[in-house]
């Protein structure tokens, strides 16, 4: 099996079963990422702790399979994370969407790397980026 198949398939694993799919009870942020071109909507809830941690991450909302697969991917990867280091992958993964993402960085990223070839689709690259982007706006409003 190929990469780019072992790629598909976390991102279709990622889809059809997302781990982090719900509300949460008392999020300490919220905030609703929509995008107009596509209809892609998604609802970042995250629960961080009085130092800063991401200690329960989720999302709701609707979209295609990339846009909903990148949302669980994110959420799998920023719990446990401080906003800075959460700020810092949110970077690398931009960075990887723009096809400038060095080969150690593309490590950091886990399986959001199943993700770089939407670097060549400039339209599910809004797909991919929209949770992310999310993220990014929640992280340096708070």
């Amino acid at each position: 099996m190929d990469l780019k198949q072992i790629y598909r398939e976390i991102v279709n694993e990622h889809n059809l079963h997302p781990g982090h799919k719900h509300d949460l009870i008392s999020p300490t942020y919220v905030l609703e990422g929509v995008n107009p071109t596509c209809g892609d909507d998604v609802n970042i809830q995250l629960k961080l702790d009085d130092k800063g941690v991401i200690t329960e991450a989720s999302f709701n909302g609707s979209g295609c399979a990339v846009s909903q697969a990148s949302s669980d991917i994110m959420m799998d990867q920023i719990i446990g994370l401080t906003k800075e280091e959460a700020l810092r992958l949110v970077d690398t993964f931009m960075a990887m969407v723009h096809g400038t993402v060095s080969d150690e960085e593309l490590e950091t990223l886990d399986e959001a790397a199943a993700l770089q070839d939407v670097a060549h689709m400039p339209a599910r690259a809004k797909c991919a980026t929209l949770a992310w982007h999310t993220l990014e706006k929640i992280l340096k409003e708070e």
